[in-house]
């Protein structure tokens, strides 16, 4: 069982000094550094160190925002490290810690809460969707024809003129003007 540690800040002027310091008195075989904001998808030493990971490896951090910037990108870290049979410990935030029965049960509970939470937006998505429906609102893109445009193309293509022809007219592709409809 190893320690790998991941330590992040967000800008150049930030030191990792405290991080580092607080992760070899836990114990850290190999400390993972970055200097780039946790908004960011791309975190190299981060990629690298789940990559190192191994069974009953424990991912280690001074705090869960260093790790993720949202719970979303926390819960699939998460999923990420037991895939790998590994643990996760916060030395800060005691109740994620994924190698006690407490720590799984609680972030078993905030992953049972961003599925609630992803639902409740998937409705309310639906929801808005359907009312603006009702209210008129065409969705999608913005059609690339208007109205008279499709019929002068419709009867153009009908009187036999070339589908490239009357797409160069509209500045739009030959199957813009196949897929025309009456």
């Amino acid at each position: 069982m190893a320690l790998i540690a991941y330590a992040r800040v967000s800008t150049d002027g930030q030191t990792l000094d405290a991080q580092i310091s607080q992760l070899k008195a836990a114990g850290a075989d190999k400390i993972f550094k970055e200097k780039v904001s946790g908004a960011r998808a791309d975190r190299p030493q981060l990629r690298k160190a789940l990559a190192t990971l191994m069974s009953d490896d424990v991912l280690v951090v001074i705090r869960l925002d260093r790790l993720a910037r949202s719970t979303r990108d926390l819960l699939n870290i998460l999923d990420e490290v037991a895939s790998k049979g590994a643990h996760f410990r916060s030395l800060s935030d005691t109740w994620a810690d994924t190698t006690t029965p407490h720590g799984r049960l609680m972030l078993t509970v905030l992953g049972g809460l961003a599925e609630f939470e992803r639902e409740l937006i998937r409705a309310r998505t639906g929801e808005g969707r359907e009312r603006a429906k009702a209210n008129g609102v065409q969705m999608g893109r913005k059609p690339k024809l208007t109205p008279h445009q499709r019929k002068e193309a419709l009867r153009r293509r009908d009187a036999g003129e070339a589908l490239t022809a009357i797409a160069r007219t509209y500045d739009v592709s030959h199957s813009t003007i196949s897929r025309l409809q009456a």
